[in-house]
């Protein structure tokens, strides 16, 4: 059976086999003239004499019989001839993986045939999204907030004077076909009384290939190489902004990190310096996907700055792409407190235009009474979904059971995937056909 796999639709191996087949009949042909046909004949005859002794008359049958025999027989030895010699290829190429090629194989054919999906936001939302997307496509683009001035990145970008790479290290290692301790590796932390406390090796590895390739991009590229990523994983801007929030009362905060610690209802963000270059890249992956996916992540902290860099609103207004928003399944204290799903479209909307969302996907699982009410003491509610309101913004809803049931204020990356491909090939046309 696992044999037969190398005949599965879209693996680009049967038309060599056939060549093969071919080949091997042309050698066969030019062997026979070659050599004389008498030398075919004197075979057929010792095939007759032995039918003769058996059954006392030349059985043609018999002989037609003894024909398929050999013919089977070298079909076996040929295609076991074939997977020996691709073994002992990859064996040396992939020792670990040669067992399972067909199966990588397969699997490569089946992601690289999947949709262009590109992602825009950051934190944990974003990473959790993207564990799940590459199961489905490996033509996924992650467009990443550069905002973030907290921990270890706000410290990297301060004092080496790049982009925080945060963000862009968890987006590489969700992405990530690799082993998992080169994952763990990515996510250590260093610990002790050193300045290199609060850093991780990931941050830091990004940190120094940035220097040593001179480009950010360059950086991450090489990076993607090291961690097997599927996909790409690219900045909004290389340019050092800042995050501030105008809140309800008029008050400026600045800075990403501190906006949520103000408890105050935020009018809108905005960029420091207002306007940054952005990555054409990012641009070029929004103008040809397939679908755009906003969140899910922090509202204003996540997704926003992305949308604040020049040119990224414009280019997701007038993609042709299936728009989705993943709206959070709770509230985030200091940020989204007593937010519904729409009042989350509508400050993307006012922030990035009409036309920035066509569906919102939202979660209509319900969430164990016990461990709500715990979170509800802590000021972590679940956004209720007003449809009617969604609906007079111009915006679809879609419902569907999106909660993690180990952790219900996540999402799970499996179940999101499921849904967004449901999405995708039911509402955009051209996936559709």
């Amino acid at each position: 059976m696992h044999l037969l796999k190398w005949l599965y639709p879209g693996m680009h191996f049967k038309r060599w086999m056939l060549l093969f087949g071919g080949g091997v009949m042309l050698v066969s042909l030019g062997l026979a003239l070659v050599f004389n046909y008498k030398y075919l004949d004197i075979i057929e005859e010792a095939i007759f004499r032995a039918v003769y002794l058996w059954k006392g008359s030349y059985d043609y049958v018999i002989t037609t019989i003894v024909g398929i025999v050999f013919l089977v027989l070298g079909i076996t030895l040929m295609l076991v001839a074939t997977r020996f010699v691709i073994r002992s290829v990859i064996s040396v190429l992939l020792p670990d993986s040669s067992e399972k090629l067909v199966d990588i194989i397969y699997e490569k054919r089946r992601l690289d045939k999947g949709p262009q999906v590109t992602v825009i936001g950051g934190g944990h939302g974003l990473s959790v999204l993207l564990r799940g997307i590459k199961q489905a496509t490996s033509n996924v683009t992650a467009v990443v907030t550069v905002a973030d001035d907290g921990g270890s990145s706000g410290r990297l970008r301060e004092e080496l004077g790049i982009i925080p790479p945060g963000d862009l290290r968890n987006c590489l290692v969700a992405l990530a076909d690799t082993e998992p301790l080169m994952e763990k590796l990515f996510q250590y932390r260093f610990q002790g009384g050193t300045e290199l406390k609060g850093h991780s090796f990931g941050n830091l590895f990004i940190a120094a290939m940035t220097e040593v390739t001179g480009d950010v991009e360059k950086a991450l590229r090489q990076s993607s190489k090291v961690l097997a990523v599927k996909g790409r994983v690219l900045p909004a801007s290389t340019a050092h902004v800042r995050l501030d929030a105008v809140m309800e009362d008029g008050t400026l905060v600045e800075g990403e990190s501190h906006i949520p610690e103000v408890h105050k209802h935020i009018r809108r963000v905005k960029l420091h310096p207002e306007h940054v270059e952005p990555v054409e890249s990012a641009l070029a992956a929004i103008r040809e996907a397939d679908v755009v996916i906003l969140g899910p992540g922090s509202l204003y902290t996540s997704i926003m700055p992305n949308l604040l860099v020049d040119g990224v609103a414009e280019t997701l207004r007038k993609s042709k792409a299936l728009k989705i928003y993943i709206c959070n399944v709770m509230t985030q204290p200091g940020e989204t407190d007593g937010y519904t799903a729409s009042m989350h479209a509508k400050a993307i909307l006012d922030h990035a235009g009409k036309g920035a969302i066509d569906y919102v996907l939202v979660n209509s699982a319900p969430l164990p009474y016990e461990r709500a009410n715990i979170l509800k003491r802590e000021g972590i509610c679940p956004v209720a979904v007003d449809e009617d309101v969604l609906n007079a913004l111009g915006i679809g809803v879609v419902k569907a059971d999106l909660v993690n049931e180990d952790e219900i204020v996540h999402h799970d990356p499996e179940k999101l995937m499921k849904n967004v491909m449901k999405m995708a090939y039911k509402l955009h046309p051209f996936i559709a056909s």
